[in-house]
């Protein structure tokens, strides 16, 4: 397959996060490199109060429509609501395509979580007669791949990821995969996550991920600081609209940049933690930079998993020391956004497409030169104008997931 053959070029971004609905009130709020982290009433009383939230929606935003929402759960409305922004923003109309060329793959760490705690607490206090009948479609990881095939009419192939907190970076691999099979023309992929509850972060805090800044929510997701000390939980959504370079030129549309080439690894070390000095994850690394036609030396930028937890930031900035020794500007959008979880990988995907399509780099929010940690080129304090002809996201998940994915400017 030639070069021109294995392009794919991102044509649609649909996002949902802390930082605001929208694909552009979302980039304006991670450009502005302002955290959103704040204190959360469904958390009250826990030892980790604070997260990160999407704001409230107005009506016209947040509006699924058809009577259908009462059968979502909240991370498979996120997705809708994304996907719909993506495909208008990618010229597409589902009215007038061929849906059967259309495939679907969308990732979430802990899908309907939220609604099986919440139906739990029913069942415990009422008994199974109230328990809700569709508490199986919203609890199940590949309704959010469902609900966006149903509300666009999507009939080719469709798909789940599940790789922790890589599912959204897993989805976009698999999609360019597809895409490159032939198995479909246009492919609608992504994460989405919504798992913000008492339980889910009592358990995140109980095996010590998460930032003990209360007393100063804005101020504790700092990914590679020396003073990190965990992440924020956080929700969101995005999904990208994926099509072969040449089909998008035939209907005129040139894409933001270009999803050029995809690795992935498997560390075998440790359930939860990453294999010391990112010696496996490099592997995924060298292979995305390689699968897109570069040289290590050609990155001019990446996006961290930064998760602001001591040894995933460590073990990162290893393996981008080691592997891009050039120093390439690096930023991390969890500062801002906090961690979205199974929607993190999807989410920093779409803003590592906006920064080249904008040659802008956005801050580390929480980072100063003094307090970083290592000897990186993290964008601080103010966003910086650079021109980013090939770019890397990193994402990283429980179970020693490594997924990177490798963007060229058109």
């Amino acid at each position: 397959m030639t070069a021109d053959e294995r392009a794919v070029s991102v044509t649609g971004l649909g996002l949902i996060t802390p930082a605001g609905v929208g694909r552009e009130a979302t980039w304006d709020g991670v450009r502005r490199g302002v955290p959103v982290a704040a204190t959360d009433a469904q958390l009250k009383g826990l030892p980790t109060d604070f997260s990160c939230r999407i704001p409230p929606m107005t009506e016209g935003q947040g509006r699924i429509g058809g009577g259908k929402a009462w059968r979502m759960a909240h991370f498979t409305q996120l997705a809708v609501l994304a996907a719909r922004e993506a495909v208008a923003d990618a010229g597409l109309d589902p009215a007038t395509w061929d849906g059967a060329r259309v495939a679907v793959v969308i990732g979430s760490g802990l899908a309907g979580a939220a609604h099986l705690e919440e139906q739990s607490v029913r069942f415990q206090q009422a008994g199974p007669d109230l328990v809700s009948p569709v508490l199986i479609p919203m609890l199940i990881s590949n309704m959010a791949a469902g609900e966006v095939l149903l509300d666009l009419g999507a009939r080719g192939p469709s798909l789940a990821t599940e790789t922790a907190c890589a599912s959204g970076a897993s989805a976009l691999a698999v999609a360019r995969d597809l895409l490159l099979s032939g198995a479909c023309d246009i492919a609608i992929a992504g994460g989405t996550e919504a798992a913000i509850t008492p339980v889910v972060t009592t358990g995140f805090q109980r095996m010590g991920a998460l930032s003990a800044r209360s007393d100063d929510p804005a101020a504790a997701s700092r990914p590679f600081a020396a003073d990190r000390d965990g992440f924020v939980i956080s929700e969101g959504a995005a999904i990208l609209v994926l099509e072969r370079t040449r089909d998008a030129r035939a209907r005129g549309r040139g894409g933001y940049a270009r999803l050029a080439g995809t690795g992935m690894s498997s560390d075998a070390h440790h359930p939860t933690a990453p294999a010391p000095g990112g010696t496996v994850a490099e592997v995924a690394l060298r292979a995305a930079v390689a699968d897109a036609g570069l040289r290590p030396s050609d990155i001019d930028h990446v996006n961290a998993h930064g998760t602001s937890t001591p040894k995933n930031d460590e073990t990162e900035a290893e393996l981008i020391g080691r592997v891009l020794p050039h120093r390439p500007s690096v930023t991390a959008a969890k500062g801002v956004l906090g961690h979205s979880l199974g929607a993190a990988g999807a989410i920093e995907a779409a803003l590592t497409v906006l920064t080249i399509h904008h040659s802008t780099v956005p801050p580390v929010a929480n980072l100063t030169p003094q307090t970083l940690a290592y000897d990186l080129d993290c964008v601080t304090g103010a966003e910086r104008r650079q021109e980013v002809r090939a770019a890397v996201s990193n994402s990283f998940g429980f179970g020693g997931h490594n997924v990177v994915l490798a963007f060229r400017a058109n």
